[in-house]
């Protein structure tokens, strides 16, 4: 079954707690019904109505089961000529090789927990 193409002005107009409906990753989603249920509260969900939320949702951080619940709510896509390149977000882990060196003594966490010691002994004994 073919999906439903809708475009960035239809989108536009449904932007209300009785019609909300959003983009995002050139998907469109309609949450009408879900907006009682959000955890985040139904104000979040009608501040990106009618609009793109790809980055609002993306700089959330939603958990995995909230992105499959998602799914339900898809009602289509973006006209081709509506859609916007989607930019996978890529991590990256640096892992330290054996030798490398750890961050030194005065940049650690370490030293100001020492200086702060050192000036609580000093002051307790030059002002007791």
């Amino acid at each position: 079954m073919a999906q439903r193409k809708f475009t960035r002005k239809e989108i536009a107009e449904r932007n209300n707690k009785n019609d909300a409906v959003f983009i995002i990753d050139n998907n469109v989603f309609d949450v009408t019904k879900f907006l009682d249920e959000h955890p985040g509260g139904h104000e979040v969900l009608l501040g990106v109505a009618g609009k793109d939320a790809t980055e609002d949702f993306n700089d959330v951080g939603h958990s995995l089961d909230a992105k499959e619940l998602m799914v339900k709510y898809k009602i289509g896509t973006l006209v081709d000529e509506d859609r916007v390149e989607v930019k996978k977000q890529s991590v990256t882990w640096t892992v330290k090789d054996e030798g490398e060196k750890e961050s030194s003594f005065v940049s650690s966490w370490k030293f100001p927990v020492l200086l702060g010691i050192l000036v609580t002994v000093l002051y307790t004994y030059l002002f007791s």
